[in-house]
């Protein structure tokens, strides 16, 4: 998958330690993730709906130990 048009912004949510993620919202259909630390190492794509999901169970405490 080509993501040379990728505009990467770190998450707001990112430790000051560098332990964060990249996303990038700017690919038509997808939403792109990596590791600040690593980002040749790989990167996960998911679809609009799918990160949508995920957002809406981030805000709704799905994920809350």
């Amino acid at each position: 998958m080509d993501l040379t048009g990728a505009r990467w912004h770190k998450s707001t949510r990112s430790g000051a330690n560098g332990n964060c993620v990249e996303v990038a919202e700017n690919l038509p259909g997808i939403v792109a993730v990596r590791d600040t630390k690593d980002r040749d190492g790989g990167t996960l794509v998911f679809t609009d709906a799918e990160w949508a999901a995920f957002i809406g169970g981030v805000k709704a405490g799905e994920f809350d130990l």
